[in-house]
């Protein structure tokens, strides 16, 4: 199951917070089709959030078509994200794990690492699409 964290210094709202690790989540395996998403009741009282919040991103997933809810039972994925590059995963996270070391050697704090990260992250696909 699933396990939600807010990032107040993120700049997205705490339900497309939500949403948007779903959506990893299914991507990467971590969530299939028939597995349950936390209750509101759970996500209320794990990030002291509003239930409306949550009930938010839940509508979000299920507009998109990824979760479907079944009143008084709870909400369950109906979709994936997966490819066939998730067995290419392993040998990239231990990879990207090395290289996370290398910059706290060098003395990067999660910031840094972040800034470092998205900014070559964005440069690559605007290169990528010229």
């Amino acid at each position: 199951m699933i396990e939600f964290h807010l990032d107040g210094r993120s700049g997205l709202s705490p339900y497309l917070q939500m949403v948007q690790q779903v959506r990893h989540a299914l991507r990467l395996g971590v969530l299939r089709e028939g597995d349950q998403l936390p209750t509101v009741k759970e996500v209320v009282a794990q990030l002291a959030i509003n239930a409306n919040t949550v009930l938010k991103a839940y509508r979000e997933l299920e507009h998109e078509g990824l979760v479907a809810a079944r009143p008084g039972v709870g909400t369950f994925v109906t979709a994936t994200l997966a490819d066939t590059s998730l067995a290419a995963h392993g040998p990239l996270r231990m990879e990207l794990q090395r290289w996370l070391a290398k910059a706290r050697r060098a003395g990067l704090d999660d910031e840094s690492i972040e800034a470092l990260f998205m900014t070559t992250f964005r440069t690559f696909a605007q290169e990528d699409i010229a």
